[in-house]
């Protein structure tokens, strides 16, 4: 028998991957550039075990047992066990995989990125495969090969037909912007209407704007996007950020029939941080939505207690929910002045818009957890419960 357990990341993109050029092998119509989030506040947690004594390949997703046979899921176990080669014994055994997300899946908080990059660092550990493995997590779903990585990572389209060179690649590590830090303001963990995948394929069919997005936008701001990364310009980065959010979200929106992610909360929050930035004279923070009503945040850490303290102005949590309603890194808040409550002029809401808030920073890629106790497979190759 052997285990491997891992723990892997979410990645919130800045500029967007929305649409794909081959549905099978999930090649992208262009590329994308996100940030890694940190594991300890937002991870995929994954366990890993081969056995001679398995019948048959099994996986439990928070608990719950899901088909394997799911082509995705296939797909990956293919490619690695392809991979580690006919001379692994462990090709020839079944494995079992047990996978938890500490964060609501299909909420449009990245969960499959984060699952199937975790899947994939597990198998390759437990396979002892080598290499670039972003374009086995890619497989799985397109934006977990972003996941394999931490810091800022790219990923390249590519332009074989193969798919063998799209990949991602690191820009800069977690360590070299230490000061950005992340806030995600969760409006709704239900699972969406129309998943990324569905909305995806129904934009490249019917969107003409996503085609003049992918052929001119696209590859413009993405190497804009990375010289901003590289020289730390925040100004740049935030700018380019939330314009490539509102033209995804454009797209989606030119879709026929239209898929709409964001919500009358989501809307009101971008106008708070048009406001916000608007009354300080600098953009200070920036919003971007992936397929979901949920805002992440980009800003820097010495921003922080003032952008904090007008989100809890302008959209109070509910008083009975205060012990939770923060959750990840510690996080002070400065209350805004009367004079920038003065010079933002926008609608105080009731209280209750937000079920939570989690405060983060960019993070390194996958990790190994080494101690048996953070395995989520017991000895016979079943679930444990973990809280």
């Amino acid at each position: 028998m052997s285990t491997v357990t891992c723990v892997a990341p979410v990645n919130i993109a800045v500029v967007k991957y929305w649409g794909k050029r081959d549905e099978t092998l999930i090649l992208p119509a262009n590329d994308s550039i996100s940030a890694t989030l940190d594991t300890d506040q937002l991870c995929a947690k994954t366990t890993v075990m081969a056995s001679p004594r398995f019948k048959e390949d099994c996986i439990w997703l928070n608990g719950k047992e899901e088909d394997i046979r799911s082509p995705r899921l296939q797909n990956c176990l293919t490619e690695i066990r392809k991979r580690a080669g006919p001379s692994n014994k462990l090709g020839q055994w079944k494995v079992h995989i047990s996978s938890e997300n500490n964060f609501p899946t299909a909420a449009g908080l990245a969960s499959s990125a984060a699952g199937y990059a975790c899947l994939v660092a597990a198998l390759a550990k437990l396979y002892e495969v080598e290499g670039d493995i972003s374009s086995i997590a890619r497989v799985g779903s397109g934006s977990a090969c972003r996941s394999v990585l931490g810091g800022f990572v790219r990923w390249h389209m590519g332009s074989d037909p193969n798919g063998t060179d799209s990949i991602a690649k690191q820009i800069a590590p977690a360590s070299y912007w230490p000061e950005m830090r992340i806030i995600i303001l969760v409006l709704n963990d239900a699972q969406k209407k129309v998943s990324s995948a569905i909305g995806m394929k129904r934009s490249m069919e019917t969107s003409e704007l996503l085609k003049y997005r992918v052929k001119h936008i696209v590859p413009i701001v993405a190497d804009k996007m990375q010289q901003a990364i590289i020289k730390k310009d925040f100004k740049t980065f935030a700018e380019l950020s939330m314009k490539d959010s509102n033209q995804m979200h454009a797209t989606a929106l030119d879709t026929y029939p239209p898929c709409i992610y964001m919500n009358d909360i989501s809307h009101a929050v971008v106008d708070l941080i048009h406001s916000y930035n608007n009354a300080v004279n600098e953009i200070k923070v920036a919003y971007t939505y992936d397929a979901g009503p949920n805002t992440t945040l980009y800003l820097l850490e010495k921003d922080v207690p003032t952008v904090m303290g007008v989100i809890d102005h302008f959209f109070p949590p509910l008083q009975d929910n205060l012990v939770e309603y923060k959750k990840g890194l510690p996080i002070e808040t400065v209350k805004p002045s009367q004079n920038l409550l003065n010079k933002m002029n926008i609608q105080q809401h009731a209280p209750g818009c937000f079920k939570y808030i989690i405060y983060t920073q960019v993070g390194d890629g996958p990790k190994y957890l080494k101690d048996p106790k953070d395995h989520l497979l017991n000895n016979q190759g079943l679930p444990v419960k973990h809280v």
